[in-house]
């Protein structure tokens, strides 16, 4: 009997190995293809084929040439963010139909798990709006928006005051106003996701003030009212529902 429970036991044991084995090899498997992938899109912005003049995107506006080629892939990308020493360098995207269609696509629209940072569907990216919302996965492997985390470490903002956003058609650098952590789909947290487009003075200084009194640390710079900003949202898992929360103001 003790024979046979022995078998069992190291059966289950073996089959729970390989398992966890699997996982993790497709694990690195996932990790290095989403790498390959945007490793590509890099390459085509920072090595694009300019067209030999410019290609209009409205009535008063132009395309910047190192998007255009990403564009024509998907017409969802509306800009492109990055953050120097992390590995935020991604398209962005908006699916106004599909809200979420990204949290489980990436930039080719093929199903997975990392998805790729996309904007808010109620924000407007070219008018802008007074707050782009932007989302983007707290991945293992450091990729997505992971690399935010880093902005909870005040030392590490002191390096990196800016973050790079650029629209289809205008290079855009934003200065860091506040970093929070706060709990979705809890009444006791901040619905940061809400505010998009102020009504007035009153209702943009609030939103300012709240970030300020849930903010890790003083930065020292603020915003009001008509002064345009990001702000970006990644997992984090102090807490159940936990998110990390960058807003940025964009600095003219």
């Amino acid at each position: 009997m003790n024979k046979k429970i022995y078998i069992i036991i190291t059966l289950v044991l073996a089959a729970v190995l390989v398992t966890s084995t699997f996982f993790i090899v497709r694990h690195h498997i996932d990790s290095a293809k989403q790498t390959e992938v945007y490793d590509t899109l890099i390459e085509i912005v920072e090595e694009p084929d300019v067209p030999d003049e410019n290609v209009t995107f409205s009535e008063d506006k132009t395309f910047i040439p190192e998007y255009l080629e990403l564009y024509e892939q998907n017409e969802d990308m509306v800009g492109w963010i990055k953050v120097e020493d992390t590995k935020i360098n991604y398209p962005v995207v908006q699916s106004v139909n599909e809200p979420n269609f990204y949290l489980k696509h990436k930039f080719d629209k093929t199903y997975s798990a990392y998805g790729c940072p996309y904007v808010q569907e109620n924000c407007d990216v070219q008018k802008p709006s007074d707050n782009l919302v932007i989302y983007g996965h707290h991945m293992n492997d450091g990729s997505m928006f992971a690399g935010l985390m880093k902005y909870r470490d005040k030392s590490f903002w002191e390096k990196h005051r800016t973050i790079s956003f650029d629209t289809l058609t205008d290079h855009c650098e934003y200065e860091v106003v506040a970093v929070f952590k706060t709990v979705a789909y809890s009444q006791e947290g901040f619905k940061y996701y809400q505010f998009t487009d102020a009504e007035n003075a009153e209702q943009y200084d609030e939103y300012i003030v709240k970030c300020k009194e849930l903010a890790l640390y003083e930065t020292g710079v603020s915003a009001e009212y008509g002064d345009k900003l990001i702000s970006l949202s990644t997992c984090e898992y102090s807490r159940n529902n936990g998110r990390l929360v960058v807003v940025a103001k964009r600095v003219d």
